[in-house]
């Protein structure tokens, strides 16, 4: 794989829940990791004295982050939304030539901030709250 643009990293959102997914605000830094936990079955009599996993096991989730400054009012007020009303709509998250990860997320932070002499900028962060599908690019 090639160098990437980081603008290409891109998060989206189902605005109104008809499947129609829009690039939520002017997101200038994007991030999005996936955990999954160990499951340690090691016992005495693991050979050697090794450590031992269960495979499958364990829960995996996937978390997003991002900062920026406003696009627009539409994506900024449902963002607002999704995080007051506690929603869990379906989120898409773009990763340039590799593929796009779509599936349920709770906005667990939503932070504003802004300087005398700058533009108003916020940070969100995303948890996975389901399922998630991976669509290679």
């Amino acid at each position: 794989m090639t160098a990437q643009n980081g603008k290409d990293l891109l998060i989206k959102l189902d605005l109104t829940g008809d499947g129609q997914f829009e690039t939520i605000a002017g997101l200038r830094a994007t991030r999005i990791s996936f955990n999954a936990e160990s499951v340690d079955v090691t016992s005495l009599e693991s050979q050697g004295g090794w450590r031992e996993l269960l495979a499958g096991a364990g829960v995996k989730t996937a978390s997003i982050s991002g900062s920026g400054v406003f696009k627009d009012a539409g994506t900024d007020a449902r963002v607002r939304q999704v995080f007051f009303d506690g929603e869990v709509p379906d989120f898409q998250v773009i990763i340039p030539d590799f593929g796009v990860v779509a599936g349920p997320f709770q906005l667990s932070a939503l932070e504003y901030a802004g300087s005398h002499n700058g533009e108003a900028t916020y940070e969100l962060t995303l948890a996975s709250a389901g399922v998630l599908s991976f669509t290679a690019l």
